[in-house]
């Protein structure tokens, strides 16, 4: 068990936080989904009502450690000063600290101090220790609540923790107590659904899964690897012909555990990768080679939502087709509403699963849906997140 921010007493005291502020911009720099913004209001509140002051800081995009306006994290300052309803204090320094910046997080600055974009300096993701003691100076206590950047070791959460005393914030506890929970001792049936375009991009997932789930539903562009490793055509749909082995492979470790791996049983398929592309629907052994399977067909959505409505856990990470087309959204828009309908413990992976729930309206509806793309995969994978690892132990 990690310490939480409950366990420290920060009264008086510069709580330094590690935020998730990558939010999306638009040409204008205006803010598109400030999801990312309130997600972390409810440590930052904390703070203030137990008597500490905030130093917030985060990356925005790619600026490759060099400064760029357009990745400033200025808009979010201001943005959080509207949610907040409190005066926030932007530390608009390209060098993210100096002086001026310490003598700012001395200072009693309405309690709340937002640094410039950490990946304005080279030394972030490098996770270089002169970069951590400079970004520690402005702080007492160390709080990761950055679940999406947990996977990264950067100066920013990494170097810092091993500095400061340190525990995580409310929005990372929540993603350890959900996936970890789920993971660890999920409620029966559990199913896990695996979209998205590659297998290689959830190998590792699929295969600490095949020692926890009950049955795991295959969709998305990954699913035509499957498809060929079974030895029928897939005609121009995206496919991994060096992963074919693997792919059989996985079959087999899948029968040999009594897992059910289950693949659609029949696709919508077009000539062109256009939403305007006339389709129609073919089971899974006729995609014809001059056509492209783009959604699961109306027979994969019914047999997947019929598992679905009888399970008492899903994990939930990549569409089931090319969601962005509304033609081809219907696969991914039914599970969506499946788990938004019947009791079950829906966790939604991050990412392009994420995105597709927020789309249908249905975000409400889901017990969890993880602030981590990349992260949340990761932790499906079993694997140990350095920006969680590093920080104390209760």
């Amino acid at each position: 068990m990690k310490k939480t921010i409950k366990d420290l007493d920060i009264k008086d005291k510069r709580v330094l936080v590690r935020c998730d502020f990558n939010v999306p911009l638009d040409d204008n720099g205006t803010i598109t989904d400030d999801n990312r913004i309130t997600t972390a209001v409810p440590t930052i509140e904390y703070i203030l009502k137990k008597g500490g002051k905030a130093v917030l800081m985060s990356h925005l995009g790619r600026p490759k450690g060099i400064p760029n306006k357009k990745l400033s994290l200025k808009p979010v300052a201001k943005k959080l000063e509207e949610i907040l309803g409190t005066k926030v204090v932007f530390g608009d320094y390209d060098e993210v600290v100096n002086e001026e910046v310490v003598q700012l997080s001395n200072k009693d600055f309405d309690k709340i101090l937002l640094l410039q974009n950490t990946r304005f300096r080279k030394e972030e993701k490098e996770n270089d220790e002169n970069f951590a003691k400079e970004l520690s100076k402005l702080g007492d206590i160390f709080i990761n609540d950055a679940f999406g950047t947990s996977h990264r070791a950067h100066a920013s959460n990494v170097g810092v923790a091993k500095i400061l005393p340190n525990a995580v914030g409310f929005l990372v506890e929540k993603e350890i107590e959900k996936i970890g929970g789920v993971l660890e001792n999920p409620e029966k049936p559990f199913i896990a659904i695996l979209g998205g375009a590659k297998v290689s991009d959830k190998i590792n997932v699929i295969d600490n899964l095949l020692n926890i789930a009950d049955k795991i539903i295959i969709g998305g562009g990954m699913a035509f690897t499957f498809v060929a490793a079974q030895g029928y055509e897939v005609g121009k749909s995206i496919l991994e012909k060096d992963k074919i082995d693997l792919a059989k492979r996985l079959m087999k470790k899948a029968e040999d555990k009594g897992v059910d791996l289950v693949l659609p049983i029949d696709y919508k398929v077009a000539e062109e990768f256009s939403n305007d592309s006339e389709w129609k629907t073919v089971s899974f052994e006729n995609i014809p080679s001059d056509y492209m399977g783009l959604d699961i067909g109306e027979k994969s959505i019914e047999l997947f939502s019929n598992l679905i409505k009888n399970a008492k856990t899903v994990v939930w990470n990549g569409p089931m087709g090319v969601f962005e087309f509304d033609n081809f959204a219907e696969g991914t828009n039914k599970i969506c509403q499946v788990l938004a309908e019947n009791d079950i413990i829906s966790i939604i992976g991050g990412g392009d699963s994420a995105a597709a729930v927020k789309k249908a309206g249905l975000e409400k509806s889901m017990t969890h849906i993880s602030t981590g793309g990349g992260a949340s995969l990761e932790f499906m994978e079993g694997k140990k997140l350095p920006g969680i690892e590093v920080i104390d132990d209760k």
